[in-house]
């Protein structure tokens, strides 16, 4: 038993003990893309200037380092009254790496896009959002609650999601695949122009792939998360145990 995870190998395997103590499985970790950050050219296309704003949505580290990195490259000096909206306490602590945490003006949600417009309520309200995003992806879930509440932003893309070589990786030789993106599809597809499915049972995780595997015409054996499947091991394993 042969499964694939389109992840990053854990610095803990414990979540996958049971898959190989139970049932022999075998599993490997490859990334099918990885997040690098906007070129300058890339994001001027955008027509988008930093400096107007007073205020930014954060809700992954990556989108930090590439935001720090621009100012950097375009010689824009963040300004000590910068407020910074993160999506969750993790994100908002990765903030220690470009600033003085103590010093800025920093919020942080339960990851959800209710909990960012909670933080901002009548206090912040006048500010002018940047809600930063990632190339081809549309944050349609926040953007909807900031323009419910006439909220001022601009969504700006600042990374970009580019497909990993698959070379040297031969998918039918595993008998279960997990899909986290809808840019796993796509790498799977750029490296793979005529890939067929024949055997292999997908097993998607997070809601963004759906449509992104149904379009692709990939069928799927367990979608998740699901109250009983929290996590990817343990829909692995719940496809498992009804064989």
């Amino acid at each position: 038993m042969k499964i694939l995870i389109s992840q990053k190998k854990p610095s803990s395997l414990s979540a996958y003990a049971t898959l190989q103590e139970k049932f022999g499985a075998e599993i490997e970790f490859h990334p099918l893309y990885v997040i690098e950050p906007l070129t300058d050219k890339e994001f001027r296309a955008q027509k988008i200037n930093l400096q107007d704003y007073t205020a930014v949505v954060f809700s992954s580290r990556h989108a930090i380092d590439a935001y720090f990195k621009l100012c950097e490259s375009l010689r824009i000096k963040v300004p000590d009254t910068m407020k910074y909206f993160c999506t969750t306490e993790m994100v908002a602590m990765y903030l220690q790496k470009h600033i003085v945490f103590r010093k800025r003006k920093i919020f942080f949600g339960d990851g959800t896009p209710n909990s960012i417009i909670s933080l901002i309520g009548p206090k912040h309200r006048e500010e002018k959002f940047l809600i930063t995003s990632t190339e081809g992806s549309n944050p349609v879930t926040i953007t909807k609650l900031f323009s419910e509440k006439k909220l001022s932003y601009t969504v700006g893309a600042l990374v970009k999601p580019v497909s990993q070589s698959l070379k040297g990786l031969d998918l039918h030789s595993y008998d279960f695949i997990v899909l986290y993106n809808p840019s796993d599809v796509k790498s799977l597809y750029e490296n793979h122009p005529d890939f067929k499915q024949e055997d292999i049972k997908f097993i998607s995780f997070g809601k963004s792939i759906v449509k992104a595997m149904a379009d692709a015409g990939l069928e799927t054996v367990f979608q998740g998360p699901t109250p009983e499947a929290p996590s990817a091991a343990k829909a692995i394993e719940l496809c498992l145990n009804s064989k």
